[in-house]
């Protein structure tokens, strides 16, 4: 296989062979792809759970599980919150 690189991703991988992390282009761009998978892997995980989280949430509108709101301000802070708070749920999660 050959692969053509622009000038500046040459220099990148060039670097990184200076550097001592690899021992060789081909090193370099093999992690480069592994890195890229693995970017898809994630991408398509995300998607999943998209995807599940929308159906759950159609769900429970079909079984009238849902809140009402008086105004965009307010469902915005809802989200907000909620956003918060799982984030804050995942830190802490990772930290254990």
């Amino acid at each position: 296989m050959n692969v053509s690189l622009t000038p500046e991703l040459e220099k990148l991988v060039n670097e990184k062979v200076a550097s001592g992390l690899y021992t060789s282009a081909s090193e370099v761009v093999r992690d480069g792809l592994r890195l890229l998978r693995e970017r898809d892997e994630i991408k398509q995980s995300r998607l999943r759970e998209l995807r599940r989280d929308l159906s759950a949430g159609a769900r429970q509108i079909r079984q009238g599980n849902y809140k009402e709101y008086s105004s965009g301000d307010e469902l915005i802070d809802d989200i907000q919150s909620r956003g918060e708070k799982r984030i804050d749920s995942r830190r802490k999660g990772k930290r254990s």
